[in-house]
């Protein structure tokens, strides 16, 4: 029994470790500036999100991006757009390697996405307009969907793919 009451898993234990995380990218075009005041009519929000990882260093750690894109329109007429690319750095410890791509995109993203939705909201209402609130994104199905793409683009099946 592990008698530590530090909150840290025992080191033998498979975890995640957070080494930093930082706004990578981020930039805000105001369409229409203080011309048009932005409670007149609900906009059109157009949002995309995509996941990006690659080793850091030797391959001891993992940064993992999160793209956030959004569009507001008022009839055909944009508002702004957001792009972040919020990032971290993380490191998988005693992770069997078959369990770390699904880390990757699942659980990683999860991490971020408070501090991405936080920033955009600001950044929105720094630029005049009431603050993007995004609902919580669940970033299972988003994997689904990119391990759907790859077997498209390898025409070898998920199971044969993933060794099962």
């Amino acid at each position: 029994m592990n008698t530590q009451n530090d909150g840290a898993p025992p080191a033998d234990s498979p975890h995640l470790r957070v080494l930093a995380q930082y706004v990578k990218e981020l930039s805000f075009h105001n369409a229409l500036g203080g011309m048009v005041s932005a409670y007149e009519a609900q906009p059109t929000i157009d949002m995309g999100v995509d996941v990006k990882s690659r080793p850091v260093g030797q391959g001891e750690a993992t940064e993992v991006d999160l793209c956030i894109n959004v569009q507001a329109k008022r009839g055909d007429q944009p508002m702004f757009a957001a792009n972040l690319v919020y990032s971290g750095v993380f490191q998988f410890v005693s992770v069997l390697p078959e369990d770390v791509e699904p880390l990757i995109w699942i659980e990683c993203p999860r991490l971020l996405f408070p501090f991405s939705r936080q920033i955009l909201a600001e950044t929105t209402r720094e630029g005049g307009y009431p603050p993007l609130l995004i609902n919580p994104i669940d970033f299972t199905p988003l994997y689904y969907q990119e391990l759907r793409e790859r077997d498209k683009r390898s025409d070898v099946p998920l199971a044969a793919a993933s060794g099962g």
